[in-house]
């Protein structure tokens, strides 16, 4: 038999090459600009740290128990919607409708104010005029249609079953006119409804056809949208094939001052050269998928697992059952941008606050202070910020052996000219809102941290970084 000539040899070799290869860099980056919480318009920063507690405590309750109606709705003082959470600006339509959103880990529908015809209740806030809200017009959008109940997408929000629920959109049925349901969704601190559209999200240097949103007609304390990133079908990451998205959260800061800092979306793999995890400084703890599966409610968050809480390099003996989550999908640990303040379910919230209160217990408590914030332990400090430095740790412990050392201002905090500080972590004192998750990481604690969510290895990474 002959023997193949060396040009074949050289293809076979060159194929052969191939195959063993990874693939070419197909990595693309997008940078937003991601805007912090609007400046507030009391001047009692004690007020404002108050209101804030109340806003954490009744997005907890939504969160941990996102079927059942918030009672306490209407008593959350109004503030503008933004103030507590961080918004970045997005454009949908043809040509782009440019509006300013809501980021939001915790939820997964991306929705915007809807038609000259938006209502918004108990929107009154200063500064903001309900019936002047921009919103997003349809009609001036050539590339805007109304979500069918055909279309699967329909099926992301409302279930597979949808379409049997249909008039003419049976099974097999060749001829459906009837549009997608209303969908109404309930916050801590509002609710939205409206219908569903299809339209073009328009990005730096990339444009996303047929993008579900939101069109939102009426809404309660909720002057602007949201964009999800949460884990659902409808979130801003699943539709865009997202392989991690990362951000940097800059303070809070109680005063006039008005940074951004960078929300960075990344898509497609990258493979070859790259820098490893040591050169870029992460530490990694894997994401966990809530153990009721599919059909739970709390499928859309992320879920990490926090083996430990130390104060001062002391264990804080937790119970088991709320660290981790049980065969029933309750207690356990997920990361939300739409909740200021870390939430802690009342036995490990009392267990912190019990190892700070021993640990500190040469300063003064200000019982005054803490009856007025609603936050504790609270302590006068007159000696200044020498005495605020040798406060102890706070140290959260994720499996892998990651360990997000918290700074100082992100668990205390010293509010304008004020001797005195508070531990800025809240809980439920009437120990009414069981179920979900026992502890919610809020956006105050991952202030001046670098955050990856890593949705291709399923990981969360983070380093401390002081942000822009």
């Amino acid at each position: 038999m002959a023997s193949p000539s060396p040009s074949l040899l050289s293809l076979f070799t060159l194929l052969s090459l191939l195959t063993l290869l990874p693939p070419s860099t197909t990595q693309t980056t997008i940078t937003l600009s991601l805007s912090p919480p609007a400046k507030p318009p009391h001047t009692n920063p004690w007020k404002r740290l108050s209101h804030l507690a109340s806003s954490s405590i009744a997005r907890a309750s939504h969160l941990k128990q996102p079927h059942k109606k918030n009672s306490s709705l209407t008593e959350i003082p109004l503030f503008p919607h933004a103030y507590g959470g961080y918004s970045v600006s997005l454009g949908f339509g043809t040509p782009p409708q440019t509006l300013s959103l809501l980021l939001d880990t915790g939820s997964s529908l991306v929705w915007v104010p809807c038609t000259t015809h938006y209502a918004c209740t108990k929107c009154d806030f200063p500064n903001i005029n309900p019936t002047n809200i921009s919103t997003f017009i349809p009609k001036r959008s050539s590339s805007a249609k109304i979500l069918g109940c055909k279309n699967p997408k329909c099926g992301w929000l409302f279930g597979p079953g949808i379409r049997s629920q249909c008039e003419d959109c049976a099974e097999g049925s060749g001829n459906c006119t009837r549009i997608c349901p209303a969908y109404g969704i309930q916050y801590g601190s509002g609710s939205t409804s409206g219908i569903l559209l299809s339209d073009t999200l328009d990005l730096p240097e990339k444009s996303v056809e047929d993008f579900l949103i939101g069109c939102s007609i009426f809404s309660t304390q909720q002057p602007s949208g949201i964009v999800g990133f949460g884990r659902g079908l409808e979130s801003l990451p699943a539709q865009m094939g997202l392989k991690k998205f990362s951000y940097c959260l800059v303070s809070h800061r109680f005063d006039e001052e008005s940074e951004s800092s960078d929300l960075i979306l990344t898509t497609g793999s990258h493979y070859g050269v790259t820098k490893t995890e040591e050169d870029l400084g992460l530490s990694y703890t894997p994401f966990v998928k809530n153990k009721l599966g599919n059909d739970s409610a709390f499928e859309e968050y992320y879920y990490v697992n926090l083996r430990k809480i130390t104060v001062g390099g002391k264990h804080v003996r937790v119970p088991y059952d709320l660290l981790v989550q049980g065969s029933d999908g309750h207690g356990g640990t997920i990361v939300d941008s739409g909740t200021t303040f870390t939430f802690m379910e009342g036995k490990v919230y009392e267990a912190v606050a019990r190892e700070f209160e021993r640990q500190m217990a040469h300063y003064s408590r200000d019982a005054g202070l803490e009856n007025q914030s609603g936050f504790r332990p609270c302590y006068n400090v007159s000696g200044g910020e020498e005495v605020v430095l040798l406060f102890p740790e706070l140290v959260f412990h994720f499996k892998g052996g990651a360990k997000m050392k918290l700074p100082l201002a992100d668990y205390f905090s010293l509010v304008g000219e004020s001797m005195a500080v508070c531990m800025t972590i809240v809980t439920d004192m009437g120990g009414d809102i069981v179920g979900g998750p026992s502890i919610i990481l809020g956006n105050f604690q991952q202030q001046d941290f670098y955050l990856e969510y890593d949705l291709e290895n399923e990981r969360l990474g983070f380093r401390k970084q002081t942000c822009k």
